[in-house]
């Protein structure tokens, strides 16, 4: 009985020792992959923009597309321009179009197939600035318009804050959470082709946040500031934006309750 004990134990020592020494040769073995990257320099006006190639071996990278772009400018091309801040999907900052989804670098995983290249774009339809960075001058304007903070007539006696039910706070979940990293607004395709005008996906989103929220005394004018052909009403619910968002909100959601308010 001892002797089959002591053989399932020296047994099971060895497929140990056999799944270590498999682990070690695993990772010693290259993975490389290739990345083709949008490349275009305001430096350089009279060259067209260019997709240019990279290759990283996945074993001594992070696992996420930020890691690499990050790894090829700190290692192979220190001209590579790209936003990025906190790495967790909070600022928004590192939003990019990452085989054909526009997304956040920092949240998205590497595609470990190594047969298949990633390519990574800025933004679609916004003009660039360089690299992977896009001009959101005019989103961030869009965004100035519609006044992102809470409009009051009046506020209590007691200078303390101005309070809420806990129904009237839920009412805000899944508008609140929006980072503006224009992921949906740039999806758009009424957006690409009216953004002079049509506020977008995100920044009509952050207009409901302001109308759904119980705090605020200016429903009417801002209802009043949607009371045109374009700010508004270029929404075809394609759903581009909920689609894509990155933070796993609905903004044609939001763009549908805005309409249903300004029907009432």
């Amino acid at each position: 009985m001892n002797m089959f004990k002591g053989l399932r134990s020296n047994t099971a020592v060895a497929a140990v020792g056999v799944m270590k020494r498999s682990m070690a040769m695993a990772s010693t073995t290259p993975r490389i992959k290739t990345f083709k990257i949008y490349r275009w320099s305001p430096d350089e006006p009279s060259s067209k923009p260019h997709m240019q190639e990279y290759s990283i071996d996945l074993n001594e990278c992070g696992p996420m597309m930020l890691d690499a772009i990050l790894k090829i400018k700190n290692e192979q091309d220190p001209t590579l321009t790209f936003r990025r801040s906190c790495r967790e999907g909070i600022c928004g900052s590192c939003a990019m179009n990452i085989n054909g989804t526009n997304t956040l670098a920092c949240l998205c995983r590497i595609d470990t197939d190594v047969s298949k290249e990633s390519k990574v774009y800025p933004l679609p339809h916004m003009f660039v600035v360089k690299d992977l960075v896009p001009d959101l001058t005019q989103f961030y304007k869009q965004y100035k318009s519609i006044k992102p903070y809470l409009q009051r007539s009046e506020y209590p006696a007691d200078g303390k804050e101005t309070l809420q039910s806990i129904e009237d706070r839920k009412k805000l979940d899944g508008l609140y959470e929006c980072i503006l990293c224009a992921c949906c607004s740039t999806s758009c395709p009424s957006y690409w082709w009216n953004q002079s005008e049509y506020l977008g996906p995100a920044i009509l989103l952050q207009t409901y946040r302001w109308l759904a929220d119980s705090r605020d005394h200016a429903t009417e004018e801002r209802k009043l500031a949607l009371q045109n052909s374009m700010s508004l009403y270029r929404c075809h619910t394609i759903m581009n934006c909920s689609r894509t968002c990155p933070k796993g909100l609905s903004p044609g959601l939001a763009i549908a309750e805005i309409k249903k308010s300004m029907a009432m």
